[in-house]
C-alpha cells in the first residue's frame, strides 16, 4: 500500500499560511494604504513568492479581505433575531455587533476608492443594508424613530454616519468600542437622548446570572 501525504496537514498549513497573510495585510495596509506585497510578505514572516502563491496580486489579497470582512458581517447578522418587538433595542444591538467588525477591517474604507468597485461594496453590503433598513421600518411602525424620511433613505443616511465615524478612527479623530456609536445612532433616527443612553447602557451591562 503506497502512503498518501498528509494532505490534512497540508490543508492546515495552507490554511493557516493565508490567515497570516491576510492578517498582515489587514494591519499593513490600515498602516499605510499604499503598502507593497513585499511590505505585507516581510511583515507576516514570509516570501514575497509565498504571498503570490496564495494571492495573486494586491487585488487579489484585498479581495480576501474582502471575503472576511463579509464572512463576519453575516455571521454576526445571524445573531439578529427578526422579526422586531422593541426597534430601540434592535437598532442599539445592530450597532453594537457590527461596530467590532466595522473597525476591524476599516482600512477598507482608505481601499474602497482605488481596489474595489461600488457594486462590489453593495454587495458586501447587502445583508446589513436590508437589516437596518427592517429595524428603521420597524421603528417608523411603532413610532420611536423619525417618519419624515424614508425607511431605506434614512437607513443609508445612517450607514453613511456611521461608516463616516470608522473613517474617523482611520484618522485619529474618533476613538470607540461601540456604544456611543450606538447611543449616537439612535439620536440620529429619533431617539430621545436620554433613552438612547439608557438602552445602550443596559445592553452592555453583563448578562445577569440566570437571567
Amino acid at each position: 500500500m503506497i502512503d498518501r501525504p498528509d494532505l490534512s496537514g497540508h490543508r492546515r498549513r495552507t490554511l493557516t499560511t493565508r490567515t497570516r497573510i491576510l492578517e498582515a495585510a489587514r494591519q499593513e495596509l490600515g498602516r499605510d494604504p499604499e503598502s507593497s506585497l513585499g511590505d505585507i510578505a516581510e511583515a507576516a514572516g514570509v516570501a514575497r513568492r509565498t504571498v503570490y502563491g496564495h494571492f495573486g496580486g494586491r487585488s487579489a489579497l484585498v479581495e480576501g479581505l474582502v471575503e472576511d470582512a463579509a464572512k463576519a458581517l453575516r455571521d454576526a447578522l445571524n445573531g439578529i433575531a427578526l422579526p422586531i418587538p422593541d426597534a430601540v433595542t434592535a437598532l442599539a444591538r445592530f450597532v453594537l455587533t457590527l461596530w467590532p467588525i466595522g473597525d476591524r477591517y476599516r482600512m477598507l474604507l482608505r481601499l474602497a476608492p482605488q481596489d474595489l468597485a461600488p457594486e462590489h461594496v453593495d454587495c458586501v453590503l447587502g445583508p446589513a443594508r436590508a437589516t437596518a433598513t427592517a429595524i428603521i421600518a420597524a421603528g417608523q411602525r411603532q413610532g420611536v424613530f423619525h417618519t419624515d424620511v424614508p425607511e431605506t433613505a434614512l437607513s443609508r443616511a445612517l450607514e453613511a454616519y456611521v461608516l463616516a465615524l470608522l473613517d474617523c478612527v482611520n484618522n485619529g479623530t474618533w476613538s470607540d468600542d461601540g456604544t456611543h456609536t450606538a447611543a449616537a445612532a439612535l439620536i440620529a433616527v429619533g431617539v430621545d437622548r436620554d433613552l438612547a443612553a439608557a438602552h445602550v447602557d443596559r445592553l452592555r451591562q453583563p448578562q445577569r446570572i440566570g437571567a
